[in-house]
């Protein structure tokens, strides 16, 4: 296991890597849950005395999301109501200034850190510590944090480099996060284990049936994916008609897995019996699959199937959550989603909420979050977490404690 800040020594200087990744409007970050998860670990650093140096990501080269950190520095003010500094540099001569100028209960944000060279592309942990970004910074701080748990999958330099030359502990999101994302792999349940799928891609979602067979009973599935499910027991969706390329592809690349799985869970997984869409003056119309001719984009799970998976949830000891159902951004296809996580509210069964913005629907349609049993902010590392494989940022931190 790795340490945590419960072992820090008191008044270090920290280098705390967090994950602010957030969307980007028209040049504008919008704040989201990840800015407060990350704000209630640092205010525990700073009233600890330590001062705190911030390490993060915004988009991808190339990417309209592509943007400096230095809105992200705001919102972290905004939730700290507190100042927080910001330096438009990384490692450069700017940025060692102001952290040698560091107080204790001061903190700092650097710029993003995909603006350095060194930072995006997956190598070995060792390759990465050897890099000019981890070894000059290393030198100014007495430990390393990683609260990144939504990022732990990525092999970067600011992830994993610095537990290789210096101390390094796990912050509160990434202790929280690991142990209950770890949990459906590690945990027994005496009743039924139900998972709800959703989201837009197949490859991510098939290795989950697989990697949690054992404790989950049945899955069911909506979004995107539970339409290529669809298609594979022999109904006349999930494929791109006119303005849609989300579907020819995944079949073309997953169709015999798909056909694989569902034949080998078929005992297992709740497919939709009906689907919704924009109908006539935009509003929400709903048609059954059986015998359906695929016209139109469907936007979400239909009603039937809305209230079909909230009973099955309702009957459940343990219930997990990964992707969404439907577009629950815009409120008319929100049902699918809601009616899920309102009957996990309303029963009293663990509960894991995650994958990427799925977790946002708790806030958007008035949950109470203390409702459920965990509420993840993370995608990627979720997913892995779920299957068992490895974060390699976990790893690391794990190798640093020993």
């Amino acid at each position: 296991m790795f340490n945590t800040i419960d072992d820090l020594e008191p008044g270090q200087r920290l280098l705390v890597r967090f994950d602010l990744n957030a969307p980007v409007e028209d040049g504008t970050v919008q704040d989201n849950r990840r800015f407060a998860r990350h704000a209630e670990t640092l205010r525990e650093l700073l009233e600890a005395g330590h001062a705190v140096a911030v390490l993060a990501h915004q988009g991808r080269p190339g990417r309209d999301t592509f943007v400096s950190l230095e809105q992200h520095a705001e919102i972290l003010a905004d939730h700290l109501d507190r100042d927080v500094d910001f330096v438009a540099d990384t490692f450069g001569e700017d940025a060692l200034a102001a952290i040698d100028g560091l107080e204790g209960g001061e903190v700092l944000v650097l710029e993003n850190a995909r603006m350095c060279d060194e930072e995006l592309p997956e190598e070995e942990p060792e390759v990465k510590a050897d890099t000019e970004f981890v070894q000059t910074l290393a030198t100014e701080f007495d430990a390393y944090v990683n609260d990144a748990y939504s990022a732990a999958h990525r092999s970067h330099a600011s992830l994993v480099g610095f537990p290789r030359v210096m101390d390094a502990y796990a912050g509160r999101v990434m202790e929280q996060e690991y142990t209950a994302n770890s949990s459906i792999q590690e945990r027994e349940f005496d009743g039924t284990v139900t998972m709800a799928l959703g989201g837009t891609k197949a490859e991510d979602l098939i290795p989950v049936i697989e990697g949690v067979d054992d404790t989950v009973d049945r899955f069911c599935l909506g979004g995107i994916v539970g339409e290529l499910f669809l298609r594979a027991a022999g109904h006349d969706v999930g494929y791109d008609v006119e303005g849609t390329d989300f579907f020819d592809e995944q079949w073309d690349d997953q169709r015999e897995t798909i056909e694989r799985i569902l034949e080998e869970y078929e005992d297992s997984l709740h497919l939709a019996n009906d689907l919704a869409y924009e109908g006539e003056d935009d509003e929400r119309a709903e048609v059954d699959v059986e015998g359906l001719e695929k016209e139109t984009s469907y936007l979400d799970v239909g009603s039937d199937t809305a209230e079909t998976y909230a009973d099955l949830v309702c009957e459940s000891e343990a219930v997990f959550v990964k992707g969404a159902l439907g577009v629950f951004e815009d409120e008319r296809f929100a049902d699918g989603t809601v009616s899920v996580l309102e009957a996990i509210a309303e029963t009293d069964c663990f509960s894991v909420v995650g994958g990427g913005d799925t977790s946002r629907a708790i806030e958007m349609y008035g949950l109470d979050e203390d409702d459920f049993g965990h509420v993840s902010i993370a995608g990627g590392a979720y997913v892995r977490a779920l299957t068992g494989e490895p974060l390699v940022a976990v790893e690391v931190l794990e190798d640093a404690a020993e």
